[in-house]
């Protein structure tokens, strides 16, 4: 009807754009009052009423805001911004020594003007995800020791929650191949680098250092207990789950309880099970990973088998996506897509990669109201791709004789590039995804807006 955007639409498109950084200073300085009354950050670890930092809008996020505007959807543009404007973590996956230093440096001086605590994301461990979508990584021990030593200078004297190498303990070298000639790195690599960072930053009088603990649909409690202990955990405040999945809270809550008192029970020299985390009770058994109200059955396990064993290591969850759960995929089984079931089943297996149907989790908070878990973070980045998320991935597979639309990939070679999912070749991993940017804040549990 016009070729144009009315000038009220920019001056509200302006207003919105200029708005997301106002937000989110407004959202610290309700934090803020919220700190007040209810507590600040102690030297070690969240307590009630922290204020957690807002670092600037994601790359990608102004320009949708200013295109939602443009088009006249001012809600949508509303969400998104409100999203910005939530607390969520900053990641520092690459750079020298000197450059990752003055990179938290700068967050840490933001964060400072916030008087908020930070939560640093360090992600450059040596063969980082099995060199796959997120590959990556310092090249070797050494240089990763040199860079840990910039990324904890840059923190100096301040307060931060450290991340400490998402699925570094998950998939552990002899999980991705290794070594190899193509892949060499070992799993004693792996534990020393570890053990060097965190020995590094929990020397900073103000740093808690949380550890890879995967999640509940993954690595079992005893492996799990198995590789924080190797790794320092005991070193460390604790250890983080679902950084950058999906799985739901109540199932993570119980995940995270069992890992802390597995740990309990084989550092226990006076317990039965000491030094034995392969006996501890798992999400697998007695509980039935597919049945959750079968979970109590692992929680009575650890109420009979604890002894003289107390909980002692703390933990986080990532809530940033997991407000409607994984996606498993059935839907793709029924008409109009009509996929066949070995499809669904690399459908299912890949449902960590971009799955549709995402919502936003529990914000961001250090009331949790277990003494145990620390708090409720945004660790990965609303809006930011997973990965290519393809068929040459080995994380979608597709039917095209069954279902396909207009435009789509006809050739084998495209079609491997191809997320039928969304209908496009997914963005790079750390990229802006628009599409499910939009949907994540749509979809968020609980609402993002009244």
């Amino acid at each position: 009807m016009h070729k144009g955007v009315t000038s009220r639409a920019l001056r509200r498109a302006s207003i919105v754009v200029a708005t997301t950084a106002a937000l989110v200073a407004g959202s610290a300085a309700v934090a803020s009052a919220a700190a007040t009354a209810q507590g600040t950050a102690s030297a070690r670890g969240l307590v009630a009423g922290t204020r957690l930092f807002v670092p600037p809008p994601s790359s990608g996020a102004p320009q949708q805001i200013l295109q939602l505007v443009k088009s006249h959807d001012l809600k949508d543009a509303a969400l998104l911004t409100t999203m910005e404007a939530t607390p969520r973590a900053v990641w520092f996956t690459s750079g020298t020594p000197a450059q990752v230093q003055q990179q938290v440096r700068q967050t840490m001086a933001e964060a400072a003007i916030e008087r908020a605590l930070p939560v640093l994301v360090a992600y450059d461990i040596p063969g980082r995800d099995c060199a796959q979508y997120s590959a990556g990584g310092a090249l070797d021990e050494a240089s990763y020791e040199a860079w840990i030593g910039g990324f904890a200078a840059g923190i100096g004297n301040g307060k931060a929650d450290v991340i400490l190498e998402p699925d570094a303990l998950g998939l552990l070298p002899s999980d991705c191949g290794g070594p190899s000639a193509n892949y060499p790195f070992t799993n004693a690599d792996r534990y020393a680098e570890l053990e060097y960072a965190v020995l590094a930053l929990a020397a900073k009088p103000g740093v808690s250092v949380y550890l890879d603990g995967t999640h509940s649909a993954w690595q079992s409690v005893g492996t799990m207990t198995q590789r924080l202990l190797t790794a320092g955990v005991q070193q460390a405040r604790g250890f983080f789950i679902n950084v950058s999945n999906y799985q739901p809270t109540p199932n993570l809550q119980d995940y995270g309880t069992w890992i802390s008192d597995c740990i309990a029970i084989v550092t226990d020299p006076s317990n039965p099970l000491f030094n034995n985390p392969g006996a501890c009770a798992s999400q697998y058994y007695p509980a039935n990973p597919s049945d959750f109200s079968t979970w109590g059955l692992t929680t009575a396990w650890y109420a009979a088998n604890m002894g003289n064993a107390v909980a002692t290591t703390h933990f986080v969850i990532d809530t940033s996506r997991n407000g409607d759960g994984p996606n498993n995929m059935q839907a793709f089984a029924q008409a109009p897509y009509n996929q066949p079931a070995s499809v669904i089943g690399t459908l299912a297996g890949g449902n960590w990669c971009n799955p549709p149907n995402s919502g936003l989790g529990l914000r961001p908070t250090a009331n949790t109201g277990f003494p145990l878990l620390d708090a409720y973070l945004w660790v990965k980045t609303p809006g930011q791709s997973d990965g290519q998320c393809d068929a040459a991935g080995g994380v979608r597979a597709w039917d095209y004789g069954a279902y396909t639309q207009p435009g789509w990939p006809t050739d084998a070679a495209s079609q491997a590039l191809f997320d039928p999912l969304w209908g496009m070749d997914d963005p790079a991993a750390g990229a802006w995804f628009p599409q499910q940017a939009l949907q994540l804040a749509q979809d968020a549990s609980p609402a993002l807006l009244p």
